[in-house]
C-alpha cells in the first residue's frame, strides 16, 4: 500500500516524469562544473549579472577588475540562460511565456529578490548549486534559509488568499 502511495506522491510532484528534471539537473550540474574547471569561477547567476552591467555602469561594484576581465563570455552566459527559457517556451510549450501576475508585483518581487541577494552574498543558483555541491558553510546555511523564507512566504500568501 505504501508503494502505491509513494507512486501516486510523485505523480503528483513530477506530473511531466522524472527524466525531464534529471536531464535539467544533470545539465546544471555539468555546466557549473565545467565553468568551474575551466575558469575558477563559480557561476552564480547574480555575479554574471553584475558583470554583464560592467558594460553600462560606472559603479565600481559593477566594474571589479574580475568583471572585466571575463565580462564577455560572462555576456554570453547571461545571454543563453535568457535564450535558452525562450527556445524552451517556444519549442515545448507553444509561444512565449506569459504570467497573470501584475507587472508591480513582478517589480516587487524582482527588488526584494535583489535585497535578498545582496544581503546572501549571492543568488540561489550560486549558493544552491555551487556552494552546496563544494560543501560551502555560508551556502548551506544560505539555502535553509532561503527554504525556509520561500515555504513561509507561499504558506502566508495562501493562507491569506492572494492570487496572481
Amino acid at each position: 500500500m505504501i508503494e502505491v502511495t509513494s507512486l501516486l506522491a510523485l505523480r503528483e510532484l513530477f506530473p511531466r516524469g522524472v527524466l525531464p528534471y534529471l536531464l535539467g539537473g544533470l545539465l546544471v550540474g555539468l555546466g557549473t562544473a565545467v565553468i568551474y574547471l575551466s575558469t575558477g569561477i563559480i557561476a552564480g547567476a547574480s555575479t554574471f549579472l553584475e558583470s554583464t552591467l560592467s558594460y553600462v555602469s560606472d559603479v565600481p561594484q559593477f566594474n571589479r577588475f574580475t568583471y572585466v576581465q571575463s565580462r564577455d563570455w560572462r555576456l554570453v552566459f547571461t545571454v543563453g540562460i535568457i535564450s535558452g527559457a525562450a527556445v524552451y517556451a517556444v519549442l515545448f510549450q507553444g509561444g512565449y511565456w506569459t504570467t497573470e501576475v501584475q507587472w508591480w508585483r513582478l517589480l516587487g518581487g524582482g527588488f526584494l529578490v535583489g535585497i535578498g541577494t545582496r544581503l546572501g552574498k549571492g543568488c540561489t543558483s550560486g549558493h544552491g548549486v555551487c556552494g552546496v555541491g563544494s560543501l560551502s558553510n555560508t551556502s548551506l546555511v544560505n539555502v535553509a534559509t532561503f527554504l525556509a523564507v520561500a515555504i513561509g512566504t507561499a504558506q502566508l500568501v495562501q493562507a491569506m488568499g492572494v492570487a496572481p
